[in-house]
């Protein structure tokens, strides 16, 4: 009989313990907040690389699709009259500068009264010092290389088309400038903060790609009528923006569409 109730006081606290770890995980899965999950898509910012003088499109390096690395050459536009000035700038400067040395010697000659032609041909090779840096400079930008490195995203012009002065010929996507635009609610904006994490799911692929939340648009994009109501206010939507390690972003494109969740 002794057995039967120790056996009976034995489950009976079996129970109460089981009973206290089951409230115990009730409390502590209530306490867990549950993630936000949003509707987002792929955005880009794209490098528009031109150059500041005009001509016909020379040379095309690059395709669309290419991978560039920093300092590839992208385009060159047809440079016959720079060359011309700059070569024209050059022999000027010669010139000038060997009068420039005659003038100091004529100085250093005894009575002689030259330092104003000396001021004058000094001025004169400053000048063309000045103009021969100029032409250099524009011989130069006529040729383009990648800034950085990237995707070509596109090409606007084909060889043998004029290109403005300023008009973007090559358009680069740089890994780093690949983003993840989401809205959230005005609730849920704030319960998210700068440095979260973020998991993107993308179709197709069945592992997320992680980055984090970079910033929160501060400025709502709906506007409700002026007096906000608690209706209202579940109107209004924050963009967000979530960035990723440049070796994980290569692998988003831009228009993509992704599903978002914050607070895994």
């Amino acid at each position: 009989m002794r057995n039967l109730n120790l056996a009976h006081l034995s489950r009976r606290g079996l129970f109460r313990i089981s009973a206290a770890i089951a409230i115990l995980c009730l409390f502590t899965s209530c306490s867990r907040t549950a993630p936000i999950r949003v509707l987002g898509y792929v955005e880009g910012e794209f490098v528009y690389v031109s150059s500041p003088l005009a001509g016909p499109l020379q040379t095309l390096n690059v395709q669309r699709g290419a991978q560039v690395k920093a300092g590839d050459p992208l385009f060159v536009l047809d440079s016959t009259v720079e060359k011309a000035l700059r070569d024209q700038a050059q022999v000027s400067l010669t010139f000038s500068e060997q009068d420039f040395k005659r003038q100091e010697q004529l100085v250093l000659t005894p009575g002689s009264s030259a330092v104003r032609d000396l001021q004058l041909s000094r001025e004169a090779r400053d000048l063309d010092n000045q103009r021969l840096t100029q032409a250099q400079w524009n011989y130069a930008e006529k040729a383009q290389s990648a800034p950085q490195a990237g995707l070509v995203f596109d090409t606007l012009y084909r060889e043998g088309e004029w290109v403005a002065a300023g008009h973007p010929v090559v358009v680069l996507l740089p890994p780093q400038n690949i983003e993840v635009r989401a809205f959230v609610t005005e609730k849920q904006r704030g319960t998210i903060h700068s440095g979260d994490k973020a998991q993107v799911f993308v179709d197709g692929i069945s592992k997320p790609f992680v980055g984090k939340v970079a910033y929160l648009f501060p400025q709502a994009e709906y506007t409700p009528p002026v007096i906000y109501s608690e209706e209202n206010r579940s109107k209004l939507v924050y963009m967000i923006e979530i960035t990723f390690d440049p070796d994980v972003a290569v692998n988003l494109h831009p228009g993509q569409p992704v599903d978002v969740e914050i607070g895994f």
